[in-house]
């Protein structure tokens, strides 16, 4: 699926497609954030590394089984930076995550997670030479204020180590992404075959630890067969699908915006069904991150609009002679 095929035209048309698409984003955020209980219930199964490898590999099955039905391009545009793509988002942000899941909350570790953004922008501005305006400081300030209070270092109790694993995660799903504008900056890349090979490559490494590290195999309850079935059917598939049909259909801005929903039902979620209560520090750098991501995606929508504006002006003007 590539998103920079033509989109439908017409009025009516479009904003249909914007509808479906704010539905399919929806949709995306609940996959996403319920995930969060999902893995943690899971890990009482099985142990980081196998559950990790069996997510991320039988992902990667899955979405080949859909590159063959739907006839979509098998060869990857680039072997390297695939490569590196899965080494960075699959086995750098989802074995952390994982990681850091079996010794924090859920809820806390979707924050931590998501402060993805956050280091995005910084490696953009690093690597890709973006530019950086003053107020995308100051929201990226008020983010890591938030981080500071969740990771809480002047207190003794708590896992620091899962803390710190949340927040590598997201540090390893934004290098991920950088990689991933840098293959598709002069390229026609279809997403869909590089989030197969991707996958497929972020799972080896993850294989590899879980043969050599797992004493034993998970155990096949029922639940846990629930658990894997929804990381790799509803959780990378299908929340992967209508992610990329967001992207086509509204502006990235507007797209990140509202991938703020799945942190938010992450930590509802966990609060309800798990009983985690984040104490007053959690709660104060949850607030202040989510915020701080906000303020960054509105910016960014603001400047879409922006931009569309003057490329409308601009076009009504006659021609000049």
């Amino acid at each position: 699926m590539n998103i920079r095929e033509q989109a439908p035209s017409g009025p009516a048309t479009q904003a249909r497609s914007s509808y479906l698409a704010w539905g399919a984003l929806a949709l995306a955020g609940v996959f996403y954030g319920y995930n969060w209980v999902v893995m943690k219930s899971a890990l009482r199964y099985a142990d980081p590394a196998t559950f990790a490898a069996m997510r991320v590999f039988f992902g990667a099955v899955f979405l080949f089984v859909l590159l063959f039905i739907l006839r979509r391009p098998l060869k990857p545009t680039n072997w390297r930076l695939t490569l590196l793509v899965g080494l960075f988002g699959m086995t750098g942000s989802t074995g952390l995550t994982i990681w850091a899941l079996q010794n924090g909350g859920a809820g806390k570790t979707s924050v931590l997670v998501y402060t993805m953004p956050v280091w995005l922008l910084l490696m953009s501005w690093v690597i890709l030479g973006e530019r950086v305006w003053g107020s995308q400081w100051l929201f990226v300030a008020v983010a890591l204020a938030g981080l500071v209070f969740v990771i809480s270092p002047w207190r003794t109790e708590g896992s620091t180590l899962s803390n710190l694993l949340g927040v590598a995660a997201g540090v390893c799903s934004a290098a991920s992404s950088v990689t991933a504008k840098i293959l598709c900056r002069d390229r026609r890349v279809d997403l869909l075959t590089l989030s197969a090979w991707q996958m497929l490559f972020g799972s080896i490494p993850l294989v590899v630890i879980a043969l050599v590290t797992a004493d034993v195999g998970p155990t096949w309850t029922g639940w846990f067969v629930v658990a894997l079935l929804y990381n790799i059917i509803l959780a990378s598939a299908a929340a992967l699908l209508l992610w990329f049909y967001t992207l086509r259909h509204l502006p990235a801005g507007t797209a990140g915006l509202g991938r703020l929903l799945a942190p938010v039902i992450g930590v509802v979620a966990s609060w309800i069904q798990l009983g985690e209560s984040p104490n007053r520090y959690e709660a104060v750098g949850m607030v202040l991150i989510i915020a701080g991501l906000a303020a960054l995606a509105s910016r960014q929508v603001a400047s879409e609009r922006r931009a569309a504006t003057r490329v409308a002006v601009v076009a009504d003007q006659p021609p000049v002679d």
